[in-house]
């Protein structure tokens, strides 16, 4: 079984149902999947702080038990752990949102395996997803593999540590070893961060191990992209400026990439999310 993790309130909703999608079918075992979803209810922070529902999460269950009847997804609210721990803290308004800090939680929730993929939503596989979460990141005592950030690598040149969070395959018994998360979560509340909880991660590691940009490829797809990560990336034409196109927009990843090896995940993509809407009006 593969496990994954994925934070965020409802609006992700789009995001896990193309990130599992492309999973199911570049995945040649059709292992079956353990989802877990990291929610919380804060709308006292903003109105659509709200969590992931109960309806997004049986419509997700019966989507993955098409391709393997045991695959499973289990809604974690995690609203009173935020609550003791990063109420009022340094990072709450972060550069994304406080569901970016969830991940954190790892260590403190016992449905957490011992070892488990955390994805950010805005990212398709386009390769099985065997080939990252099968990385040996335990016989060396690694806490996690993650890839370089694309940007970071460039102008934080000099920090050999810095990665893109989007994608980290955890070693979670190590992380509690090390007290990997425990540290995280004090940086949190002890300083304003740049990135937050990357930044918390990043200070906070013991041993990680780097693997290839084609696991988490911010900027480009390659015949070898394992992982196609749909963050803001830099454009220089027609003039230099940013754009945050995320892969359930399709027709902005069509003008914008162009790209066609998706084509099957986002037909299915189409088909469900107007099925999903029909039963849930």
């Amino acid at each position: 079984m593969i496990n994954l993790l994925f934070c965020g309130n409802y609006k992700v909703f789009d995001g896990i149902l193309t990130c599992l999608l492309s999973v199911c079918r570049r995945t040649e075992t059709k292992e079956a999947l353990n989802v877990l979803i990291f929610t919380m209810d804060v709308h006292h922070l903003r109105e659509d702080y709200t969590p992931v529902t109960d309806e997004q999460i049986a419509f997700l269950t019966k989507v993955l038990k098409e391709y393997n009847k045991d695959s499973c997804v289990t809604k974690i609210d995690v609203t009173d752990i935020y609550n003791r721990e990063f109420a009022d803290c340094p990072n709450e308004q972060c550069y994304c949102s406080p569901y970016t800090l969830l991940r954190l939680f790892a260590d403190l929730v016992p449905e957490v395996p011992d070892k488990i993929l955390y994805l950010d939503a805005d990212l398709l596989f386009n390769k099985d997803i065997r080939l990252l979460y099968d990385i040996d990141i335990c016989s060396d005592g690694y806490e996690y593999a993650a890839a370089p950030d694309h940007y970071g690598k460039i102008i934080l040149f000099w920090q050999r540590k810095f990665i893109n969070a989007g994608v980290i395959l955890f070693n979670i018994a190590k992380c509690k070893e090390t007290g990997l998360f425990q540290k995280s979560r004090e940086e949190i509340k002890k300083h304003k961060l740049t990135f937050a909880d990357e930044s918390a991660i990043i200070r906070s590691t013991t041993r990680q191990k780097k693997i290839s940009q084609r696991y988490n490829d911010q900027k480009f797809l390659y015949k070898d992209t394992v992982v196609r990560h749909f963050s803001k990336r830099l454009f220089w034409l027609p003039y230099p400026h940013t754009e945050n196109v995320k892969q359930w927009n399709i027709p902005k990843v069509y003008k914008i990439f162009g790209y066609e090896n998706f084509n099957d995940i986002f037909y299915e993509y189409i088909y469900l999310k107007k099925k999903f809407e029909e039963e849930n009006p």
